[in-house]
């Protein structure tokens, strides 16, 4: 294959994914321009070894790539690791209603919850709901993804599920009772 029909045959397979491998860099890494780095380095990986890549799912395969690649940054940069809020330029992705701002208010806040409670979740646990909820991964391409037993996917995503929940439980909690002693 030349390297002009390589490039090219490149980015149909992996650039429809580059949305979906900044998501789970930037939850990964918890920095937008670290997440940023981590997944040019990914996208530079998996150019490099793209030889090896004979078919199958291609984003599966990528966000492996870019999952590694985070672990890898990870390790080299753990000391000094800085954590960024999350931009919410891209809101109207979301489907959120403008033309309400009580409504838009409300879902921002619980946006900001759910972010909140997302990035206090071990990372083992993390990554799986990351991949299920937000990227519609299913058991098996989570598994492909994580090199893990299914049965092993199924467990972190439930026991993932069931520590978000407590986290917003205790957070919505907090809400409330704050917003009830301003009101006192």
């Amino acid at each position: 294959m030349s390297e002009q029909n390589k490039a090219g045959r490149f980015e149909e397979i992996a650039l429809p994914h580059l949305a979906a491998a900044y998501n789970l860099a930037r939850w990964l890494v918890h920095n937008e321009h670290d997440a940023e780095d981590v997944v040019q380095e990914a996208y530079l990986r998996a150019f490099k070894s793209f030889g090896g890549y004979y078919g199958g799912n291609s984003r599966s395969w990528l966000l492996t790539i870019v999952r590694n690649t985070c672990y890898t940054w990870l390790q080299k940069n753990r000391g000094v690791h800085v954590a960024e809020s999350i931009d919410d330029s891209n809101l109207e992705e979301l489907g959120l209603d403008f033309a309400d701002p009580e409504v838009l208010l409300l879902q921002s806040v619980d946006a900001q919850i759910v972010r909140g409670a997302l990035t206090e979740l071990p990372v083992e646990f993390r990554e799986v709901v990351v991949l299920r909820e937000m990227e519609g991964f299913s058991y098996k391409e989570i598994a492909d993804v994580i090199d893990l037993p299914l049965g092993t996917v199924m467990s972190r995503l439930a026991r993932g599920r069931k520590r978000l929940q407590a986290l917003l439980v205790q957070r919505m909690g907090k809400g409330a009772s704050i917003e009830l002693s301003a009101n006192a």
